[in-house]
């Protein structure tokens, strides 16, 4: 990608059908966020946001897992940054890192092995879809360096899992594996092969109409904070957009004809 080159943080490969394959490259310490890793990926990010004919992320960590949280040796140098500044829309930089992937336009999924904690298990939960293995070890981790999970967290968990849960999860900083997390709300699915498992998905997602893909994400991220009757307007104004374009026409055509759809790039 022109716009996005790696540094030894994140790397970002393009799959020939729209599908971006994005990595955590710090394996030596378990992927931790460090100032580095923050820059790096608010980069990432906006490099597929101007990416041209991307249909599907999948994010996941390399090596030994998906991510340990903060890098404690950088929280001093993480501490200057003024939090309340909203550097990027409606976040600071490190919301921005967990918001990014939720507000991407089209789907993305979560690969998470290994530890996800604290900072990474936010990030996680930007993703749309979280494919787990049973055997990862994941926590809210924060209070057990003395701050809360401020990377978006509370936006992000909203709806996902029961508030008593989080709550207790928050206070006490405890780990569970990946069948709880499923079991909680944190996990779409368990595979022991998150990684081949989140990048099936995306592969089938890529094969879809993607402004329909793009619209449905869309209505997702907008209707916690819409009432009823304005979701029944925003459906109807989505699909009076999508119903006979040449891509919705090309859906219905490729159905019919029982062959693989051939749609334009948004």
């Amino acid at each position: 990608m022109q716009q996005f080159r790696e540094n030894g943080r994140v790397r970002i490969t393009m799959e020939q059908n729209g599908v971006a394959q994005v990595r955590l490259i710090r394996d030596e310490k378990l992927n931790a966020l460090d100032a580095q890793m923050f820059d790096t990926l608010v980069l990432a990010g906006k490099a597929l946001f101007e990416k041209q004919g991307l249909r599907a992320v999948v994010l996941a960590g390399e090596g030994r897992g998906f991510c340990a949280g903060i890098d404690i040796s950088s929280l001093g140098a993480l501490s200057d940054v003024p939090l309340t500044e909203r550097t990027y829309g409606n976040a600071n930089i490190f919301q921005q890192v967990a918001m990014l992937w939720r507000k991407l336009p089209v789907p993305v999924i979560a690969a998470i092995h290994g530890v996800c904690f604290g900072g990474g298990l936010q990030i996680a939960s930007g993703a749309d879809i979280r494919v787990v293995a049973p055997d990862a070890r994941l926590a809210i981790m924060e209070m057990k360096w003395g701050i809360i999970p401020d990377m978006g967290g509370y936006a992000l968990w909203r709806g996902m899992v029961r508030d008593d849960v989080l709550r207790e999860l928050t206070f006490t900083n405890r780990e569970f594996k990946g069948e709880e997390a499923h079991a909680l709300g944190f996990a779409t699915c368990l595979d022991a092969d998150p990684l081949s498992r989140a990048t099936r998905i995306a592969h089938d997602i890529a094969t879809r109409h993607p402004h329909a893909i793009r619209s449905a994400k869309a209505l997702f991220n907008r209707a916690h904070d819409l009432s009823i009757d304005e979701i029944l307007m925003a459906e109807s104004l989505e699909q009076q957009r999508l119903i006979g374009t040449r891509n919705q026409m090309e859906a219905v055509h490729a159905q019919l004809q029982g062959r693989q759809a051939d749609f334009t790039d948004p």
